[in-house]
């Protein structure tokens, strides 16, 4: 009976392998769940440690129970190839599992995991609140999660305090950031949605209610934690934020001054999500216990496809990010077998004008090969070349232009060859616009035109590094803006790359591409 078991679950696990395989739509070398639901995707709790990278990924035990989250969790140690651990948290001690969070490396090694600890009694929402768990062994292979939570929520994702004067105030019970340690004490965010549809939607909601903040909290041991006041207050002129907009799944920390990161600058990134804009960020200053902002800037627009972000800061001194590419609905699992997928990791710097900067971290040369070179090209009105030769399911290109008279200028890609299927990328010199066009990318996922802010100096050329996995496909521009989402063409055939231009004229100057190596196992 044993070993029929066995040989059982070797022919199931061959199975799932060749499923996953043969599916046109799960990524090679992006990071995709392995197996199983992972809606909300989360990437959660990254750090790095004893020369490796380590994410965390929030998924749906589906095949147990429907109801308990756990963190899964990789490592790496060129944020390429990905080795699986055992799952780092689960339903245990009560509680229904864990949703978002982030992580910290004390000064002795020990690792230190921030997490949502879901509801006990998951009929009337009670229990929960802020968890903590720590690992100690060389590679962070076994948790262990602390008795006492940090915080206990007195309702969902909200626990009841006393303020500075003794009053009692409503404060964020759930999404904690990193941890951080500041003048030898611990400090820790949590995220604000509770609380906002609590006390800010409504229409006579004060103002100090309204919209995007975080709550603060400091411990001197990790187990004991108080309430030190708001980290930091919205613009409530509305200049930057909506007054619906949340501040969940925050990340904090130093921004480096350039891609290879060293020093770090004295400016902080605070990375964050509202459910309904999706990701974004302020960078500001850090003052005692509190941050104040300075710029604002978003990561995503029309829609909430890009979310859950997650940083780390490495041995370089980069500060690195993932994202959850929002993608297969709820009733897909059964056709596809699995969800959930992240972007690339991109490393984060604060540019010479104060804004940021972001870029594809360079390890990820090391999956190209198939090297070509296109000759330079020019193109009028309306004119477009197909870069024949291509993988155009797996591909990173760059391109310089000079965009010329042009009124837009870009790619083409995804794209059958009567253009009934395509994925346009490309720049708008006068709105001012990086745009990802899946309005015709197929029939499925979310598609809209998506337009991010950006316009080139006089006489700079456009710098376009664009990846295509599958169904995932990410556009960088002059290391100022990116886009990244997925698409689900239908036709087999929807495999072409294109340059093309719209009224008047461009020139290519540079047209290199490489095919990628899937690393992903399956």
């Amino acid at each position: 009976m044993h070993k029929q078991k066995l040989q059982d679950a070797i022919r199931g696990a061959q199975e799932i392998r060749f499923k996953l395989l043969g599916d046109p739509y799960r990524p090679g070398y992006h990071f995709a769940v392995p197996e199983g639901f992972g809606w909300p995707g989360d990437p959660n709790g990254t750090f790095y440690a004893n020369g490796r990278y380590h994410l965390m990924y929030l998924y749906r035990d589906h095949y147990t129970t429907a109801e308990s989250y756990n963190w899964g969790h990789v490592s790496s140690h060129d944020l390429v190839h990905w080795r699986f651990h055992p799952d780092a948290l689960d339903a245990s001690h009560g509680d229904n599992g864990a949703f978002s969070g982030g992580a910290f490396v004390d000064d002795d090694g020990t690792a230190y995991l921030s997490y949502s600890s879901l509801a006990t009694n998951l009929e009337t929402m009670s229990g929960g609140g802020v968890g903590i768990a720590k690992s100690s062994d060389r590679h962070y292979d076994k948790w262990e999660k602390f008795e006492k939570l940090a915080l206990q929520a007195t309702e969902l994702g909200i626990i009841e305090i006393a303020g500075p004067a003794g009053e009692m105030l409503s404060a964020g019970c759930c999404d904690p950031s990193n941890i951080w340690k500041h003048d030898g004490v611990y400090y820790m965010q949590t995220g604000n949605l509770c609380v906002l549809g609590k006390l800010g939607r409504a229409a006579d909601s004060p103002l100090e209610a309204r919209g995007d903040y975080t709550d603060l909290f400091r411990s001197a041991d990790l187990i004991d934690w108080e309430y030190a006041g708001r980290f930091y207050e919205r613009d409530r002129s509305n200049k930057w934020t909506e007054e619906s907009e949340d501040d969940m799944c925050p990340s904090f920390f130093p921004l480096p001054s350039s891609r290879h990161g060293g020093e770090p600058t004295a400016k902080y990134l605070q990375l964050f999500i509202s459910h309904n804009k999706g990701c974004q960020y302020y960078i500001g200053d850090y003052r005692g216990e509190r941050f104040l902002p300075e710029r604002h800037g978003r990561m995503t627009w029309g829609d909430r496809a890009f979310l859950a972000p997650e940083a780390l800061m490495d041995a370089k001194g980069r500060q690195i990010m993932w994202a959850w590419l929002i993608d297969n609905p709820e009733e897909d699992l059964e056709k596809y077998g699995w969800s959930g997928v992240f972007s690339l990791p991109r490393t984060l710097w604060l540019g010479e004008d104060g804004d940021l900067r972001q870029a594809p971290v360079d390890e990820l040369a090391a999956l190209r090969y198939n090297a070509m070179e296109f000759p330079a090209a020019s193109l009028r009105d309306e004119e477009s070349l197909e870069l024949t030769g291509m993988n155009g399911e797996s591909s990173e290109l760059k391109l310089t232009i000079a965009p010329g008279s042009s009124a837009k200028v870009g790619l083409k890609v995804r794209a059958s060859a009567d253009g009934k299927e395509e994925t346009l990328l490309y720049y708008d010199p006068e709105a001012g616009e990086l745009v990802f066009d899946s309005t015709r990318s197929g029939t499925a996922g979310m598609r809209i035109r998506e337009a991010a802010p950006f316009r080139l100096a006089d006489g700079e050329k456009l710098e376009l590094t664009v990846y295509i996995d599958k169904s995932v496909v990410e556009l960088f521009a002059n290391d100022r803006q990116a886009i990244a989402r997925r698409v689900y063409p239908e036709r087999p055939d929807s495999t072409g790359v294109y340059l093309f231009c719209e009224g008047g004229a461009a020139s290519f100057e540079s047209i290199l591409a490489w095919e990628m190596m899937p690393s992903n196992p399956y």
